[in-house]
């Protein structure tokens, strides 16, 4: 390194083995434990600037043009970008900047590929502390990834064809003359601008990357496509880290995530976002990579790498936070439960005290429980609150606290309306937006379940009330589907039809006196407890809608039918409402 300075926010040339000169920045203190950047193809070292201004707060960060980039030398021939040579320009930089300590990479892109080789290199052993990868696969698992979806599955089949769609691109670049006259022509250049546009959440004008790193980095393909079909193993550990971008268009979510054979000490996040994640949300990767350094550097593990672990056995649901409201009893209850048996903390809210202790009872230190009514929305706040301060942020929400209302729309007075609004609309709409802020502001997705009805699109004489505000929970949770989307959010409408739940002994009866309020609750719970629907069966069916994340899930045949129905014929459901045929 002679001849290079080393000061806070300086740069410096670094030689490589093969004669070139690579342009190195480090910004930060420098006793900090060191993050070394390394950015990918058609990028240079700018790719990091909002990743940079987020960390060196608290640690060294250093990136650098990797060769034929920036304002690094070009190698003069195709061999000059083989991944040995990319590996050995990295463990250059990396024993340069930080001679007496190992680094942590943090690689996107080429720059994420060439780092799994450097991991997966006997000589990491000391010198490299950790990696996170964004976007960019070990190229030897790569190619027999592809080889193991060469199977009579329809998943793999499917992840398989979506890969090589999104990998079209790369047969492109082994053309001679057509990829370079793509990028001096300024069509390549306009192209990726465009493409860095499809993230909504990209804080910067999307950046023009230059002609020459364009054409230059074309050799990174011709060098390396060969390892495609090498049966090398590679494995690592070093511990690792991947971001996945769910938006990717160049490297599919599987590909990306599907790596436990490479790495015995795993953490795996999915994260909403393009392929220029770095760039678009450059405050998320540095926190991701901040969490994963902390605790490699001896610091105690968040509930995200908890929950990012990749380990055999582990529940579906492991380390995640779950919030259930109503959970006091019935499907509340049971969806507790099924959440606490999947490996999940449990956050059972409820406004009645001896149901929740029955429920804390059942599930035991895979729960914390929280007395609160939903329809109130300061206590809602507190609460909400609360649970960040104390645990973080939901994973999962389940909005199922609601009360039942029955009797004709005449005899039902304003404030039989006012109440049965407040806790089934309310409290969903309190929930949604309390949680489904935090979750937005993580960065890192979630899944919203809101506990409808088969009442909200089955019309009914005797329901006016209670159908209007599932009718309106349902069509709420659709509007949040649209407009979370982007932020990694999916929203389920649950819609029950006649589940054995307390809600019949408790459902109030417009316009009657209480002895016929009385008869018409033991009428009702005959039929349901004849139909016999458990609120357990409605609780796996929630865990199942939670992992699939479906727009709207009827529970129970009748309300699957029900839904049909509505959709194709609704004019018969109206016919059998007033014929008082429909379930009350």
């Amino acid at each position: 390194m002679a001849g290079a300075s080393w000061q806070a926010s300086s740069g410096g040339q670094l030689g490589t083995g093969d004669g070139l000169r690579l342009a190195v920045h480090q910004h930060g203190p420098p006793d900090a434990p060191t993050v070394l950047a390394v950015h990918g193809y058609p990028d240079d070292h700018t790719v990091w600037d909002g990743v940079v201004a987020a960390l060196s707060d608290r640690y060294r960060v250093v990136t650098y043009d990797v060769r034929g980039a920036g304002g690094s030398d070009r190698p003069d021939g195709t061999d000059g970008y083989r991944l040995e040579r990319l590996a050995d320009d990295l463990f250059a930089v990396a024993e340069a900047v930080s001679p007496d300590r190992p680094v942590h990479l943090l690689g996107h892109d080429w720059g994420s590929v060439q780092s799994w080789h450097v991991v997966t290199d006997p000589r990491a052993a000391g010198r490299i502390a950790s990696f996170t990868s964004i976007s960019g696969p070990c190229l030897d698992h790569y190619g027999r990834w592809l080889r193991s979806k060469l199977r009579p599955n329809v998943r793999d089949l499917r992840e398989l064809v979506t890969q090589l769609a999104f990998s079209a691109y790369i047969g492109l670049f082994q053309l001679p003359v057509l990829p370079e006259l793509a990028w001096r022509s300024g069509f390549m250049g306009t192209l990726i601008a465009h493409l860095q546009r499809w993230d909504p959440k990209t804080a910067e004008r999307p950046r023009r990357p230059a002609t020459s790193d364009g054409v230059n980095g074309l050799e990174l393909y011709r060098a390396n496509a060969g390892r495609l079909g090498d049966p090398v193993q590679r494995h690592t550990t070093v511990p690792v880290q991947v971001l996945a971008p769910t938006g990717d268009p160049f490297v599919s979510t599987p590909l990306q995530t599907q790596v436990e054979d490479l790495a015995e000490d795993l953490r795996v996040r999915e994260l909403p976002g393009g392929h220029w994640l770095p760039r678009s949300r450059p405050e998320l990767v540095a926190r991701c990579t901040a969490e994963f350094v902390d605790h490699v550097e001896g610091g105690e593990q968040t509930r995200g790498l908890r929950r990012a672990r990749v380990l055999p056995g582990r529940g579906a649901f492991a380390d995640q936070l779950v919030v259930i409201t109503g959970a006091g009893s019935g499907i509340g209850r049971a969806t507790a439960q099924v959440f606490a048996e999947a490996g999940a903390h449990v956050v059972a809210a409820d406004v009645d005290p001896r149901g929740l202790a029955a429920t804390a009872e059942l599930l035991g230190e895979n729960a914390t429980t929280h007395q609160v009514d939903v329809s109130d929305g300061a206590a809602m706040t507190d609460f909400a609150q609360r649970v960040h301060s104390e645990l973080g942020t939901p994973d999962v929400v389940v909005n199922n606290a609601g009360i039942g209302l029955a009797g004709a729309f005449l005899d039902t007075s304003v404030a039989d309306w006012e109440s049965v609004i407040d806790v089934n609309l309310w409290g969903v709409i309190h929930g949604c937006r309390l949680f489904g802020r935090q979750m937005v502001e993580r960065g890192e997705g979630g899944r919203i379940i809101n506990v409808a009805s088969a009442a909200a699109y089955l019309p009914s004489r005797v329901l006016p009330a209670y159908s209007t505000t599932k009718a309106a929970v349902l069509r709420l949770s659709e509007c949040l589907r649209v407009e979370l989307a982007g932020d990694g959010v999916k929203v389920t409408a649950v819609c029950p039809g006649l589940v054995n739940t307390a809600i019949t002994t408790s459902s109030r009866f417009a316009g009657l006196d209480e002895a016929e309020q009385a008869k018409r609750r033991r009428a009702a719970t005959e039929l349901y407890q004849r139909r016999d629907y458990s609120p357990e069966r409605a609780a796996e069916e929630i865990l199942r809608a939670t992992r699939r994340a479906p727009a709207v899930l009827p529970v129970t045949p009748e309300a699957r039918a029900g839904l049909a129905l509505s959709r194709l014929t609704p004019r018969l459901l109206r016919a059998a409402a007033r014929a008082d045929l429909m379930p009350e």
